[in-house]
């Protein structure tokens, strides 16, 4: 008899939520370009020319295509074949050489230790099983001084009413696996895997916690 892994299960089922909704998720605007922007210019003054950066949950590749041009090569996933395919297509249109997009998750990818100067986990973490595993590997290949960026929606603190609903909606098949963390949740764990915080920053209740943490060394 042939037993299935129930986390690899779930993960396809995730994957082919994405890869349903990919097209649409590409169209959409981003819901605060001020606060985006802002995000991106954080990010951007921790980085450097000669840097090798990584981002997981890359979705269409908007964000690590941005900073490509302040780091050498960027290695970017997304667990969403559609999804990759369409960071693919920006970065032929947009002439971006250094990006390496490939279809993976966090869970399975195995970098050498201390390979990579930053690592971004936007909008993902929230999405994840488990999150402390994502950021404590995060922790593991960041070379010693580098940098762990990340923003997450708090629906802990923020939309606890859809706590219902996204359990319905995943049991259906409709949704992907939700975690409701707040802000407090998040900075613990990154703390935990033995990071220093350089900024933690929330608009508002309702938004997104943007967090900048720095591998001692």
């Amino acid at each position: 008899m042939t037993y299935s892994n129930p986390l690899q299960t779930s993960s396809a089922r995730d994957a082919r939520f994405w890869d349903r909704v990919a097209p649409g998720y590409a169209k959409r605007p981003v819901a605060d370009p001020a606060a985006y922007a802002r995000k991106l210019e954080i990010t951007q003054s921790h980085l450097r020319p000669e840097m090798e950066m990584l981002e997981f949950g890359c979705g269409t590749g908007t964000t690590a295509l941005t900073h490509a041009a302040h780091v050498r090569h960027v290695l970017a996933f997304d667990v969403s074949a559609q999804m990759i395919a369409i960071a693919e297509d920006k970065a032929q249109a947009q002439g971006v050489e250094n990006v390496t997009f490939v279809q993976n998750r966090i869970e399975d990818f195995e970098p050498p230790e201390g390979r990579y100067d930053a690592v971004l986990a936007m909008s993902i973490l929230h999405l994840l099983k488990d999150p402390r595993a994502a950021v404590n590997k995060s922790f593991e290949m960041l070379t010693p001084g580098g940098t762990f960026h990340s923003s997450t929606v708090c629906l802990k603190t923020g939309m606890w009413w859809f706590w219902p609903i996204a359990r319905l909606g995943k049991a259906l098949g409709l949704l992907p696996h939700v975690l409701f963390l707040g802000p407090h949740d998040l900075e613990r764990m990154v703390r935990e895997a033995g990071f220093e915080i350089e900024t933690s920053w929330q608009p508002g209740k309702k938004i997104a916690i943007f967090i900048v943490a720095r591998k001692p060394g």
